[in-house]
Protein backbone atom coordinates (compact mmCIF):
# COMPACT_ATOMS: atom_id res chain seq x y z
CA UNK A 1 0.00 0.00 0.00
CA UNK A 2 2.66 1.85 1.26
CA UNK A 3 4.61 1.36 -2.36
CA UNK A 4 1.42 2.32 -4.62
CA UNK A 5 1.01 5.75 -2.42
CA UNK A 6 4.96 6.56 -3.10
CA UNK A 7 4.12 5.82 -7.11
CA UNK A 8 0.78 7.77 -7.23
CA UNK A 9 2.84 10.60 -5.28
CA UNK A 10 5.87 10.63 -7.39
CA UNK A 11 3.86 10.22 -10.65
CA UNK A 12 1.90 13.94 -9.61
CA UNK A 13 5.46 15.53 -8.88
CA UNK A 14 6.46 14.47 -12.62
CA UNK A 15 2.99 15.70 -13.83
CA UNK A 16 3.75 18.80 -12.41
CA UNK A 17 7.50 19.12 -13.22
CA UNK A 18 6.14 18.44 -16.88
CA UNK A 19 3.42 21.31 -16.75
CA UNK A 20 6.09 23.62 -15.55
CA UNK A 21 8.57 22.56 -18.27
CA UNK A 22 5.26 22.78 -20.67
CA UNK A 23 4.61 26.57 -19.16
CA UNK A 24 8.19 27.16 -20.11
CA UNK A 25 8.69 26.41 -23.32
CA UNK A 26 5.39 28.20 -24.18
CA UNK A 27 6.71 31.17 -22.81
CA UNK A 28 10.12 30.94 -24.59
CA UNK A 29 7.88 30.22 -27.97
CA UNK A 30 5.82 33.19 -27.69
CA UNK A 31 9.22 35.30 -26.92
CA UNK A 32 11.08 34.47 -29.61
CA UNK A 33 7.96 34.19 -32.34
CA UNK A 34 6.62 37.89 -31.52
CA UNK A 35 8.95 40.85 -32.69
CA UNK A 36 7.82 42.93 -29.17
CA UNK A 37 9.46 40.54 -27.16
CA UNK A 38 12.07 39.30 -29.02
CA UNK A 39 13.36 43.02 -30.09
CA UNK A 40 13.27 43.68 -25.86
CA UNK A 41 15.37 40.06 -25.10
CA UNK A 42 18.16 40.94 -27.76
CA UNK A 43 18.25 44.66 -26.44
CA UNK A 44 18.67 43.52 -22.59
CA UNK A 45 20.77 41.13 -23.65
CA UNK A 46 23.30 42.79 -25.33
CA UNK A 47 24.42 44.38 -22.29
CA UNK A 48 26.48 41.23 -20.98
CA UNK A 49 28.96 41.67 -23.91
CA UNK A 50 29.12 45.08 -23.51
CA UNK A 51 29.39 44.79 -19.89
CA UNK A 52 32.72 42.04 -20.42
CA UNK A 53 34.23 44.55 -22.73
CA UNK A 54 33.77 47.51 -20.25
CA UNK A 55 35.44 45.87 -16.87
CA UNK A 56 38.78 45.68 -18.81
CA UNK A 57 39.32 49.54 -19.59
CA UNK A 58 37.46 50.96 -16.61
CA UNK A 59 39.21 52.08 -13.54
CA UNK A 60 38.99 49.97 -10.16
CA UNK A 61 36.66 52.86 -8.76
CA UNK A 62 34.68 53.02 -11.46
CA UNK A 63 34.28 49.41 -11.66
CA UNK A 64 32.80 49.29 -7.83
CA UNK A 65 30.92 52.11 -8.69
CA UNK A 66 28.95 50.48 -11.45
CA UNK A 67 28.74 47.08 -9.74
CA UNK A 68 27.19 48.81 -6.74
CA UNK A 69 24.66 50.68 -9.45
CA UNK A 70 23.78 47.07 -10.83
CA UNK A 71 23.03 45.80 -7.08
CA UNK A 72 21.14 48.29 -6.28
CA UNK A 73 18.95 48.42 -9.43
CA UNK A 74 18.85 44.82 -9.24
CA UNK A 75 16.78 44.92 -6.27
CA UNK A 76 14.84 47.70 -6.87
CA UNK A 77 14.09 46.20 -9.76
CA UNK A 78 12.61 42.85 -8.60
CA UNK A 79 11.09 44.42 -5.51
CA UNK A 80 8.50 46.67 -7.92
CA UNK A 81 8.26 43.94 -10.34
CA UNK A 82 6.56 41.55 -7.14
CA UNK A 83 4.63 44.90 -6.14
CA UNK A 84 2.93 45.16 -9.44
CA UNK A 85 3.35 41.13 -9.80
CA UNK A 86 0.38 41.15 -6.86
CA UNK A 87 -1.67 44.21 -8.16
CA UNK A 88 -1.49 43.62 -11.73
CA UNK A 89 -4.77 41.80 -12.39
CA UNK A 90 -3.26 40.98 -16.21
CA UNK A 91 0.16 39.70 -17.40
CA UNK A 92 -0.03 41.73 -20.01
CA UNK A 93 0.14 44.68 -17.67
CA UNK A 94 2.54 42.86 -15.38
CA UNK A 95 4.58 42.03 -18.28
CA UNK A 96 4.48 46.16 -19.58
CA UNK A 97 5.22 47.32 -16.26
CA UNK A 98 8.02 45.06 -16.01
CA UNK A 99 9.31 45.84 -18.83
CA UNK A 100 9.22 49.78 -18.43
CA UNK A 101 11.15 49.26 -14.42
CA UNK A 102 13.67 47.21 -16.96
CA UNK A 103 14.11 50.07 -19.80
CA UNK A 104 14.96 52.52 -16.43
CA UNK A 105 17.20 50.34 -15.22
CA UNK A 106 19.29 49.27 -18.57
CA UNK A 107 19.18 53.48 -19.13
CA UNK A 108 20.55 54.17 -15.57
CA UNK A 109 22.92 51.11 -15.54
CA UNK A 110 24.48 52.57 -19.33
CA UNK A 111 24.36 56.17 -17.90
CA UNK A 112 26.74 54.96 -15.54
CA UNK A 113 29.23 53.00 -17.66
CA UNK A 114 28.93 55.83 -20.78
CA UNK A 115 26.54 58.09 -21.56
CA UNK A 116 26.38 57.24 -25.15
CA UNK A 117 25.67 53.61 -24.55
CA UNK A 118 22.58 55.52 -22.77
CA UNK A 119 21.87 57.76 -25.56
CA UNK A 120 22.31 53.89 -27.74
CA UNK A 121 19.74 51.48 -25.67
CA UNK A 122 16.97 54.99 -25.27
CA UNK A 123 17.04 54.69 -29.51
CA UNK A 124 17.05 51.18 -29.57
CA UNK A 125 13.86 51.15 -26.99
CA UNK A 126 12.06 54.23 -29.35
CA UNK A 127 12.43 52.04 -32.48
CA UNK A 128 10.80 49.43 -30.72
CA UNK A 129 8.09 51.36 -29.44
CA UNK A 130 7.58 52.46 -33.08
CA UNK A 131 8.08 49.02 -34.61
CA UNK A 132 6.76 46.34 -32.49
CA UNK A 133 3.27 46.69 -29.95
CA UNK A 134 3.17 44.32 -27.20
CA UNK A 135 0.65 41.75 -28.14
CA UNK A 136 -2.86 41.23 -26.66
CA UNK A 137 -4.35 38.43 -24.98
CA UNK A 138 -5.13 35.88 -27.73
CA UNK A 139 -8.14 34.03 -26.43
CA UNK A 140 -11.60 35.06 -26.89
CA UNK A 141 -13.78 32.98 -23.95
CA UNK A 142 -17.01 32.79 -24.96
CA UNK A 143 -17.27 36.59 -26.04
CA UNK A 144 -17.85 37.42 -29.74
CA UNK A 145 -15.69 39.43 -32.11
CA UNK A 146 -18.62 41.42 -34.15
CA UNK A 147 -18.66 44.10 -37.25
CA UNK A 148 -20.67 46.88 -36.19
CA UNK A 149 -23.14 45.66 -38.71
CA UNK A 150 -23.60 42.63 -36.98
CA UNK A 151 -23.81 44.57 -33.56
CA UNK A 152 -26.73 46.42 -35.14
CA UNK A 153 -28.18 43.26 -36.39
CA UNK A 154 -28.25 41.48 -32.79
CA UNK A 155 -29.64 44.66 -31.50
CA UNK A 156 -32.51 45.56 -33.50
CA UNK A 157 -34.03 41.48 -34.25
CA UNK A 158 -33.58 41.11 -30.56
CA UNK A 159 -33.70 37.16 -31.29
CA UNK A 160 -31.05 36.44 -29.02
CA UNK A 161 -30.19 37.28 -25.49
CA UNK A 162 -31.96 39.73 -23.43
CA UNK A 163 -28.44 41.72 -22.57
CA UNK A 164 -25.30 41.96 -24.54
CA UNK A 165 -22.55 43.46 -22.93
CA UNK A 166 -20.13 44.89 -25.86
CA UNK A 167 -16.66 45.91 -25.37
CA UNK A 168 -15.25 48.59 -27.32
CA UNK A 169 -11.77 48.59 -28.13
CA UNK A 170 -8.64 49.48 -29.97
CA UNK A 171 -5.59 47.54 -29.84
CA UNK A 172 -3.35 50.46 -30.87
CA UNK A 173 -4.01 51.63 -27.15
CA UNK A 174 -1.98 50.01 -24.32
CA UNK A 175 -5.07 50.32 -21.64
CA UNK A 176 -6.78 47.92 -24.12
CA UNK A 177 -4.07 45.70 -24.29
CA UNK A 178 -3.14 46.00 -20.61
CA UNK A 179 -6.77 44.55 -19.88
CA UNK A 180 -7.43 42.53 -22.86
CA UNK A 181 -8.25 39.67 -20.93
CA UNK A 182 -11.13 40.85 -18.31
CA UNK A 183 -13.71 40.34 -21.34
CA UNK A 184 -12.75 36.58 -22.45
CA UNK A 185 -12.75 35.49 -18.77
CA UNK A 186 -15.67 37.51 -17.78
CA UNK A 187 -17.37 35.76 -20.80
CA UNK A 188 -16.66 32.39 -19.30
CA UNK A 189 -17.88 32.98 -15.91
CA UNK A 190 -20.89 35.04 -17.09
CA UNK A 191 -21.83 33.71 -20.49
CA UNK A 192 -25.84 32.73 -20.46
CA UNK A 193 -28.50 32.51 -22.49
CA UNK A 194 -29.74 35.69 -20.98
CA UNK A 195 -26.38 37.50 -21.35
CA UNK A 196 -23.97 37.82 -24.08
CA UNK A 197 -20.38 39.47 -24.91
CA UNK A 198 -19.52 41.10 -28.26
CA UNK A 199 -16.10 42.48 -28.80
CA UNK A 200 -15.99 45.62 -31.44
CA UNK A 201 -12.35 47.06 -32.47
CA UNK A 202 -12.81 50.80 -33.30
CA UNK A 203 -9.54 50.38 -34.64
CA UNK A 204 -10.89 48.58 -37.58
CA UNK A 205 -14.45 50.47 -37.54
CA UNK A 206 -13.99 53.88 -36.44
CA UNK A 207 -17.08 55.08 -38.09
CA UNK A 208 -18.90 53.12 -35.43
CA UNK A 209 -17.75 55.40 -32.47
CA UNK A 210 -19.78 58.32 -32.78
CA UNK A 211 -22.58 56.26 -33.21
CA UNK A 212 -22.35 54.50 -29.88
CA UNK A 213 -21.42 57.78 -28.53
CA UNK A 214 -17.31 57.34 -28.39
CA UNK A 215 -15.63 60.12 -29.46
CA UNK A 216 -12.69 59.34 -31.67
CA UNK A 217 -10.49 61.78 -29.84
CA UNK A 218 -11.20 59.50 -26.75
CA UNK A 219 -9.93 56.59 -28.50
CA UNK A 220 -6.87 56.92 -25.44
CA UNK A 221 -9.43 56.15 -23.13
CA UNK A 222 -10.59 53.09 -23.99
CA UNK A 223 -11.47 50.27 -23.50
CA UNK A 224 -15.32 51.09 -23.32
CA UNK A 225 -18.21 48.93 -22.08
CA UNK A 226 -21.75 49.07 -22.98
CA UNK A 227 -24.84 46.77 -21.08
CA UNK A 228 -27.93 46.86 -23.85
CA UNK A 229 -30.79 45.36 -22.78
CA UNK A 230 -33.18 44.37 -25.71
CA UNK A 231 -30.94 46.51 -27.78
CA UNK A 232 -31.34 49.71 -25.82
CA UNK A 233 -28.05 50.98 -23.64
CA UNK A 234 -28.67 50.77 -19.90
CA UNK A 235 -25.53 51.00 -18.53
CA UNK A 236 -22.21 52.54 -19.33
CA UNK A 237 -19.08 51.51 -17.26
CA UNK A 238 -17.90 54.75 -17.49
CA UNK A 239 -19.90 58.10 -17.56
CA UNK A 240 -20.06 60.16 -20.61
CA UNK A 241 -20.28 64.24 -20.36
CA UNK A 242 -21.77 66.50 -22.65
CA UNK A 243 -18.94 66.40 -24.48
CA UNK A 244 -19.22 62.61 -25.26
CA UNK A 245 -16.00 62.21 -23.45
CA UNK A 246 -15.47 59.16 -21.44
CA UNK A 247 -14.14 59.32 -17.60
CA UNK A 248 -13.33 55.91 -16.92
CA UNK A 249 -11.95 55.35 -13.19
CA UNK A 250 -9.49 52.59 -12.51
CA UNK A 251 -10.83 49.40 -14.26
CA UNK A 252 -10.73 46.21 -12.72
CA UNK A 253 -12.43 42.51 -13.08
CA UNK A 254 -13.89 43.47 -9.83
CA UNK A 255 -15.40 46.68 -10.91
CA UNK A 256 -16.81 45.83 -13.80
CA UNK A 257 -19.06 42.75 -12.33
CA UNK A 258 -20.33 45.67 -9.25
CA UNK A 259 -20.79 48.02 -12.09
CA UNK A 260 -23.24 45.73 -14.61
CA UNK A 261 -24.52 43.40 -12.12
CA UNK A 262 -22.80 40.49 -13.14
CA UNK A 263 -23.80 38.31 -10.32
CA UNK A 264 -27.24 39.23 -10.04
CA UNK A 265 -27.68 38.47 -14.12
CA UNK A 266 -26.18 35.14 -13.42
CA UNK A 267 -28.29 34.19 -10.28
CA UNK A 268 -31.18 35.56 -11.91
CA UNK A 269 -30.76 32.91 -14.70
CA UNK A 270 -30.07 30.52 -12.48
CA UNK A 271 -32.93 31.12 -10.99
CA UNK A 272 -35.16 30.93 -13.93
CA UNK A 273 -36.08 34.85 -13.22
Amino acid sequence: MSEKKKDTTGASSFEREGDLIDFAIRIWNKTVSEPYYLFHLLLFFSYIPIRCSASRVLSSSRAATLFTREIQGVVTFFLLAVVKLVRDETWEAFISNALFFAKIYLAGIALVMDYHLALWYSLGFLVIYISAQQPPYEEFGDSTQLTPLQLETLLTEGNTSRFWLVEFRALSVSSCIRTSSFFPELSITYSNKNLSFGIVDLGLFPNVAEKFGISLGSLSQLPAYIMFDNGTDVSWLAEVDSGVNIFRPSLTKKYMCRHFELDKLLLDYVHGK
